[in-house]
């Protein structure tokens, strides 16, 4: 069963969201609301597969953007924007700062449950996109450090303080604390 957490901050919108999900057989939403400090707590205490996350949680910025990010290095969950806005690099973008696993354009709504299945199953081609897209931040060096941290031993030759160094350029460019909270973001993409 997947179980999804719906962060919309229209009703009408979260409603025929959870309605559709609910239909399906192998999903289900366990919560559903429309705030950021409501999708943060849900997603702690739930503890879904999958976020649908609405990018404009409120009329001040793109909100679901850090929702995303909090979520995502507080949880095991994917998230999924959602999106009214139909600029692709736009959406791309917020889906890398928000380590997001895909995303979805409300015009096309219909292909909500494929993607939530995709998401929640597999590696997806827009999970590829916004992983590289993460990665593209790093240099050469820094990307095999990371590989290096994440188990891949194999290929690495710097020493003790370079991969220091660069660990700590890794998390500044990522935008994360700590080797935990980089290890717990990367390994979700590929699950």
């Amino acid at each position: 069963m997947i179980k999804v957490l719906v962060v919309e901050d229209d009703q009408d919108f979260r409603y025929l969201i959870q309605k559709m999900i609910n239909k399906e057989a192998d999903m289900q939403v366990v919560k559903a609301c429309g705030t950021r400090q409501e999708a943060v707590r849900l997603a702690v205490e739930t503890e879904p597969d999958i976020v649908l996350m609405d990018l404009n949680l409120s009329d001040l910025e793109l909100e679901g953007i850090e929702a995303s990010r909090e979520i995502r290095v507080s949880t095991g969950a994917k998230v999924i924007i959602l999106t009214a806005i139909e600029n692709p690099a736009l959406v791309i973008d917020a889906s890398v700062k928000g380590f997001a696993s895909g995303y979805v354009f409300k015009s096309q709504f219909e292909s909500l449950v494929q993607t939530i299945r995709g998401t929640a199953t597999g590696y997806t081609p827009q999970e590829c996109l916004i992983r590289a897209a993460v990665l593209s931040v790093l240099s050469p060096a820094e990307q095999s450090v990371l590989e290096y941290i994440m188990g891949n031993t194999g290929g690495i030759q710097s020493s003790a303080k370079t991969i220091s160094n660069q660990k700590t350029s890794i998390l500044r460019k990522l935008g994360l604390r700590n080797q935990k909270e980089l290890l717990h973001v990367m390994s979700k993409y590929g699950e």
